[in-house]
């Protein structure tokens, strides 16, 4: 062979090896792009699916917000209609009020309320239209012992007592109002303090205020005590009345000692009595029945003799029968005889 089919042939093989690398290469570049192309529509899917749940949860945040406003469309529509109606009821309120406190009703008004506050009393212990010292009283409370006290509501300057609700209100502002007011309750404790007659009335009397003016004239309360008129605000006024109805029931009675003095006497008597029949009766069945106990014992332990007697009897029969018949018959004879004599004793 020569040297250029040598070389030919060298350069065959070498082509040939070219070769099988350009297509080892090109085999492992087609893998890698299947790869490639398998991640791309792997990324496609998902990113497909992650839009149409993006859409979904927009979809329902939109239907939701659409809900959300409806529902807000809902409640200022129903705010807007309830407007007017607070607006009126406001307005009737303020009228009412002006009636009840700018007129001669209020007297009448403020009755009203009292008989209210104190509608769990029992009728018996309430009295209305009673005429003290010329003046009719609407209500008064019967004490123990006949007297009543009489009560009064009274109704203050409402102008004032709004004014003073006000928020924000200026301090100088707020002082001349309570001076109003308590000036306005002091007129008021002059007029109960008529209504005070000590042959038919207790002592004091009983003015009944808005719990609105009774926080605000706490001087005007303690002046009324000194016209022996006590100040309470609505609400304070039924239990007031039964405390004070409960410390007259157990104060305020007057003693008569004639009577205690023969009460004691007929306790006394009575004590005597009593232990009269603890000695006389109570104790003679004691000894009775300690004498029937002892007798009771005695005839039981004779009982119990005579049972031993009868078995010593029976016994000692046996023993006598194996020597002599006749003699036994008739020891165990004279000790059955002897057994009865002493339980008969």
């Amino acid at each position: 062979m020569s040297v250029l089919e040598l070389l030919f042939a060298l350069l065959l093989v070498c082509l040939m090896v070219g070769i099988g690398v350009v297509g080892l290469l090109v085999w492992n570049l087609s893998r890698s792009t299947d790869g490639h192309a398998r991640d791309v529509a792997e990324l496609k899917a998902r990113l497909q699916t992650g839009g149409q749940s993006q859409e979904s949860q927009a979809a329902e945040l939109r239907e939701r917000l659409t809900q959300t406003q409806s529902v807000v469309e809902g409640l200022r529509s129903a705010i807007s209609a309830r407007q007017p109606v607070e607006e009126e009821a406001r307005a009737s309120l303020k009228r009412l009020e002006s009636v009840i406190a700018g007129s001669s009703s209020r007297g009448a008004a403020g009755e009203h309320i009292l008989e209210e506050a104190l509608r769990h009393l029992p009728p018996e212990m309430l009295q209305r239209n009673v005429w003290v010292g010329g003046k009719v009283v609407e209500l008064a409370l019967r004490l123990p012992g006949g007297k009543l006290l009489p009560m009064d509501s009274k109704w203050v300057s409402s102008v004032a007592l709004e004014q003073l609700a006000a928020p924000g209100l200026d301090a100088n502002r707020r002082a001349q109002l309570m001076g109003q007011v308590e000036r306005e309750v002091e007129r008021r404790v002059r007029e109960v303090s008529q209504y005070i007659d000590p042959a038919t009335t207790a002592p004091f009397a009983l003015a009944v205020i808005p719990d609105a003016a009774y926080d605000v004239c706490r001087g005007a309360i303690v002046n009324a005590h000194s016209r022996h008129v006590m100040v309470v605000g609505y609400a304070m006024a039924l239990p007031y009345l039964l405390t004070l109805y409960q410390l007259h029931l157990q104060f305020a009675r007057s003693v008569d000692m004639e009577k205690l003095q023969s009460a004691l006497i007929d306790i006394e008597r009575q004590v005597d009595v009593l232990e009269g029949i603890l000695e006389n009766k109570v104790q003679r069945s004691l000894t009775v029945l300690q004498n029937a106990y002892t007798e009771g014992r005695q005839a039981t332990a004779k009982i119990r003799a005579s049972t031993q007697a009868v078995q010593i009897t029976e016994s000692s029969g046996e023993t006598v029968s194996t020597d002599s018949p006749g003699a036994g018959d008739q020891l165990s004879t004279e000790t059955l005889r002897l057994a009865l004599v002493d339980s008969v004793q």
